[in-house]
Order: C-alpha cells, then sequence, then structure tokens
C-alpha cells in the first residue's frame, strides 16, 4: 500500500486465544517500514513486544534506519522469526529474547542478554503490555490485576532497571501508553490504570535522568490494528475497532512507529524530554 493511500475501514469479524498471532490475522497489520536514512545507523535496540503490532513495527523500521534490535517477545514464535528475517533481511543483526516480562528475574536476564550480544543498548522502547475485558469493578479478579500491574507497568521498571547501567548520554527511553490513560475505558479499567502509571513513570523518569542526558518519552497510541485486539475482544467488537474515532478506522502499526523513531532520534528531537505524543485517529485528549 502506498504512503498516503486510503485505508479499509474496518476489518471482518474474527478471534484469537491470548496472546494472538499476527500472522494468523485477516487482514494482517501493515508493518513494513516506508523509507530509510539511516538515522539509527551501528544504534542498539531494545524492545518488548517487537514479535508484532506495534513493537515490531518500529523494530523493522528501526533496523531499516541502521539499528541492531534485540526483541523481547512472551511465546508468538512464528511471529518473532517472521520479524528476525525481515530485520536480517535489512543487513541488521537481531536476538530473540521469549520470556515472560511479568516476572523480574526474566527482565534482568534478558536486558544482560542483549548487552553480552551488542555491548550496549542506546534506545530502549517498553512497549509489551497485556489487557482483559471486564465489564464491572467486581469483574476483576485479584490475579488479573496482578498479571496485568505487572505486565505493562513493573515490567518497565524492572527492565529500565537493568539498562540503565548499559545506557549512555545521548540514549533514549521510550514507553507505550495508551489513549485510555487520557479518557479512561469502562471495560479495561485496570489497563486503564497501567497506562496513566505510566505517564507519571515517563515524566518522573525524565526529570531524574536529565543530568545524565538520557531523554525519556512515550507514545500513547489510539485504536491500532494488532494482535491485542484480536486475543482481548469477541469477533463483532473487534472488526468495529477503531470505529469511534474522527477518522472512522483503526490506525496501522507502521503509522505508529515514526513516532518512536522521532523520540529515538537526537536529531529530531534532543530538545524533547517527559512527552508524550498521540497518534490516535484524531482524538483530543489534552495530554
Amino acid at each position: 500500500m502506498q504512503k498516503g493511500s486510503p485505508k479499509k475501514k474496518l476489518q471482518k469479524p474474527q478471534a484469537q486465544p491470548r496472546p494472538g498471532i499476527e500472522l494468523k490475522m485477516k487482514p494482517q497489520p501493515e508493518s513494513t517500514p516506508a523509507k530509510q536514512s539511516g538515522k539509527m545507523d551501528n544504534k542498539v535496540l531494545f524492545i518488548t513486544g517487537g514479535d508484532s503490532g506495534i513493537g515490531k513495527a518500529c523494530a523493522l523500521l528501526f533496523a531499516q534506519e541502521g539499528a541492531d534490535v534485540a526483541i523481547v517477545y512472551l511465546n508468538e514464535h512464528e511471529d518473532a522469526e517472521d520479524a528476525k528475517k525481515t530485520i536480517e533481511g535489512f543487513g541488521r543483526k537481531c536476538l530473540l529474547l521469549p520470556g515472560d516480562i511479568s516476572n523480574e528475574r526474566f527482565c534482568t536476564t534478558a536486558v544482560n542478554k542483549a548487552v553480552k550480544k551488542f555491548g550496549r543498548i542506546d534506545v530502549l522502547i517498553n512497549n509489551a503490555a497485556t489487557q482483559f475485558e471486564s465489564k464491572t469493578l467486581e469483574d476483576i479478579s485479584t490475579k488479573q490485576l496482578l498479571t496485568t500491574f505487572q505486565t505493562n507497568i513493573f515490567s518497565m521498571f524492572w527492565i529500565t532497571k537493568a539498562a540503565l547501567p548499559h545506557m549512555r548520554e545521548g540514549s533514549s527511553i521510550i514507553n507505550s501508553t495508551s489513549v485510555t490513560a487520557y479518557r479512561g475505558s469502562p471495560e479495561l479499567m485496570d489497563y486503564a490504570a497501567t497506562k496513566g502509571a505510566i505517564v507519571a513513570f515517563t515524566r518522573s523518569l525524565s526529570s531524574n535522568l536529565s543530568e545524565k542526558k538520557i531523554r525519556v518519552n512515550a507514545v500513547a497510541p489510539g485504536p491500532i490494528w494488532t494482535p491485542l485486539i484480536v486475543s482481548s475482544f469477541d469477533p463483532e467488537k473487534s472488526a468495529k475497532h477503531g470505529s469511534d474515532v474522527p477518522m472512522k478506522r483503526p490506525g496501522q502499526p507502521s503509522e505508529v512507529a515514526p513516532s518512536y523513531l522521532f523520540l529515538a532520534s537526537n536529531e529530531d528531537s534532543g530538545y524533547i524530554s517527559g512527552q508524550v505524543l498521540h497518534p490516535n485517529g484524531g482524538e483530543i485528549v489534552n495530554g
């Protein structure tokens, strides 16, 4: 699909078991980068959830721009191998790190493995997340609450703590929050709460690391066509995903990844830290 061409508005009804496989989605999310300018030449990207969706689009874009990539993912091996193949096709190295980021020990081990292979981390993208639709607050069990918080926000603390000793002046940290952090979500209350926490974490860490000259920012996507959608909602709801935003369609991962590249580039955003970008289909959230 050419840049700027009309996007199909809605999808066909479909659902998958959690966490979802991108290669089985119809249509598959668009993650192919559009161009190359060498903004990440010889940089090292460490990204969670880089096997599919927004994370995959970021991994491919950064690789095309010259970065080697370490991808953390849960167990979607088919998607991860497909992403690795594409990254290596760009002439870059790719390390796959399967495991559960809700476990602190795994988070530390994954970072150490990436540093052992690449020597450092230049860009850290905390992107992986989970969500569970719950009609009422009473439906949210303690187990679900802990899983959501451990995966979505605790992991950011653990991974960033492990990565910081291997990041230099000029490095960049980018966290994935969500439009739900700003407007809430009646059926994703625990998920939205973690995304609000990510905004506060981003702003606080930005101030904390300013003297080290490491910038920290976030991206708050709106409704994007990813495996998280087809593995979280019933077929009819996933088919209507994105229909309620001003642009009347879901965004594609390839439309979100450039926000991360912009925030990672010292040439483009060297004077930006503690901020959030909003690729959300035109919804005004004043955040």
